[in-house]
């Protein structure tokens, strides 16, 4: 998979998730996967995470396109979403600067207002270049369609894993292999999770892959669809063995 290299790229990633899902200057959704998977003998509870099973880390860095930015698998349950990033080289180039990220600017919208690039997350990251939504305590107006605008664009990395694990159903089950297999396995599927969304995208993203059943009546709920111009008024133990592409 191609992790953006110059500014060019940058901005064909923030032009695509302002053009498809009306949110400006973002460069990537990021989330985790908990990946289950049968543990080795005599690694305890190592692995158990708090669901209820064993599990390692997909950590998940997605465009406006479904698609992989960048992928880093192998860390374990016991260290938070901010400590999976840590352990990236992602996360080194962005702490020291080196991901040729642009300059703040005004958006392609009609805005006059200079905006920064940033990555979208939930409340689990707290680093400077993340935007993540305001708490239940502390909203109003302005702030409730800040969070609907956010919560709507980093949902493409949430449907994102649901098409991984509807295409590739070997994440329905744990995975019992070797450790390093594992890893080979999960970084196969994301990668041609990728090739799969370039070539056959219309027949590979089913309409129904990014629908969701609502927990209040039972009905099922349309998923967010990439349509321009389309937005809605609403509103720590851990295992160094991992590898990113």
């Amino acid at each position: 998979m191609m992790f953006p290299k110059n500014e060019n790229e940058w901005d064909k990633i923030a032009t695509d998730f302002e053009e498809k899902w009306n949110y400006p200057k973002c460069l990537g959704a990021v989330d985790r996967k908990h990946v289950r998977i049968t543990p080795p003998a005599g690694s305890g509870s190592y692995h158990w995470n708090y669901k209820g099973y064993n599990s390692l880390v997909l950590m998940g860095i997605a465009n406006a396109n479904y698609e992989f930015i960048m992928v880093h698998f192998g860390i374990n349950e016991k260290v938070s979403d901010g400590g999976v990033i840590e352990y990236t080289e992602f996360y080194h180039k962005l702490k020291h600067n080196e991901l040729n990220i642009p300059e703040p600017s005004t958006p392609k919208s009609s805005s006059t207002k200079i905006l920064p690039y940033v990555f979208l997350g939930d409340e689990a990251f707290a680093l400077r270049d993340f935007l993540k939504p305001f708490g239940q305590g502390e909203l109003n107006i302005e702030r409730r369609i800040f969070n609907y605008r956010l919560s709507r664009a980093r949902r493409v990395i949430k449907h994102m894993f649901g098409i991984l694990a509807n295409c590739f159903r070997i994440f329905h089950t744990s995975i019992n292999l070797k450790l390093e297999r594992i890893e080979h396995l999960v970084m196969a599927c994301c990668t041609l999770h990728n090739f799969l969304c370039k070539k056959l995208q219309h027949h590979y993203i089913s309409a129904e892959s990014l629908d969701q059943e609502s927990i209040e009546n039972g009905l099922i709920e349309l998923g967010d669809r990439p349509l321009p111009n389309t937005l809605s008024n609403l509103e720590v133990g851990h295992s160094r063995n991992s590898r990113q592409c």
